[in-house]
């Protein structure tokens, strides 16, 4: 088994960092691997249909990215809303953190933000005054890889065309390269989980069992539980697009899937047996993460760092803008 944080580093070079999206959406290229046999094929993301089907089920992230990332009128004090908890009460990051103490305030966003808590793990409640303006204000809060300030472009690329419950700190990524043609020919329904915190926290503990995960919100409609459950009893697939997607419903109990709002800390890693999800579609993960212990849990280590080692020689394009990977 394994279960250090060593166990799950890998070399990337620097210039297979997708720091823009491809032109369209779909151009992506997409790494398939065979988690029975280990074999890897080079395709497509276009090419998808061809690993799907009849009785198979798409299950994709709807989550709408929040502009969550702003800034106070001096432009030295950065914050990056987490989690909504009243109209007007809002848990953070803050940077720098020093200037940020209890009953400090900020002007920022046409309101003042004050904090009135700090959490052991330095997050910050601020409260303001009236609701922040999001949409005049607020940035898209890509990754700090990309190493650049957010633009017009990325209001529409860092959100999937089928996004609809705002919520999220960050994309779920792997929906990205759908448009709304390939989508309406593929069997498909919907969960919500709003990407938080455990996004942007980096594993720090080399024992895997000390690592703890932020709780995220999520939502499962009736509808969609009788899809899955459909799906399930006819012998299809049920294939989710994303991480986020696989851990809402293999956090749910056992048995037959039933509606249900809440929230999961699940940390999926080997040797974790799958349940509810039969592939999975992704996009190439940082080393060291969380999610690339969650791959490596459906497929096994040696045969996700064996598939990322030639994912690089192939120079494919890595993270949230990058290309994609079908787990079968």
């Amino acid at each position: 088994m394994s279960s250090l944080l060593s166990d799950y580093h890998y070399d990337l070079p620097l210039e297979l960092i997708a720091n823009r999206p491809a032109p369209n959406r779909e151009e992506s290229r997409m790494l398939v691997l065979d988690r029975t046999s280990g074999g890897i094929f080079h395709r497509r993301f276009t090419d998808l249909p061809e690993y799907l089907r009849p009785s198979d089920l798409l299950v994709l992230n709807d989550s709408r990215v929040i502009p969550a990332r702003l800034r106070d009128i001096s432009e030295k004090v950065e914050i990056l809303l987490l989690e909504h908890r009243s109209p007007t009460l809002w848990t953070s990051m803050v940077r720098p953190g020093k200037k940020m103490r209890i009953g400090h305030s900020v002007k920022v966003a046409g309101t003042t933000a004050t904090v009135v808590g700090i959490a052991e793990d330095g997050t910050r409640t601020l409260e303001f005054s009236s609701p922040p303006d999001l949409d005049r204000h607020g940035e898209m809060p890509i990754p700090p890889y990309f190493h650049r300030p957010a633009d017009e472009q990325d209001k529409e690329r860092y959100q999937t065309v089928y996004a609809r419950d705002p919520g999220s700190v960050a994309a779920p990524t792997a929906g990205l390269h759908f448009t709304p043609e390939i989508l309406s020919g593929l069997n498909h329904a919907f969960v919500t989980l709003h990407v938080g915190a455990g996004t942007f926290q980096p594993v720090k503990a080399e024992d895997l069992s000390l690592h703890r995960m932020h709780s995220e919100h999520y939502t499962i409609t009736k509808g969609t539980t009788l899809r899955i459950n459909e799906t399930k009893a006819s012998g299809g697939r049920v294939i989710t697009v994303g991480t986020t997607s696989a851990r809402v419903l293999e956090s749910q109990p056992p048995g037959p899937l039933a509606a249900r709002s809440g929230s999961t800390d699940i940390f999926i890693r080997p040797p974790y047996e799958f349940q509810r999800v039969d592939a999975l579609l992704t996009n190439f993960h940082l080393p060291g993460s969380t999610l690339l212990m969650l791959v490596s849990a459906l497929a096994g280590r040696d045969r996700i760092l064996g598939a990322y080692a030639e994912a690089v020689r192939e120079r494919y394009r890595f993270f949230s803008y990058g290309d994609c990977m079908l787990i079968v």
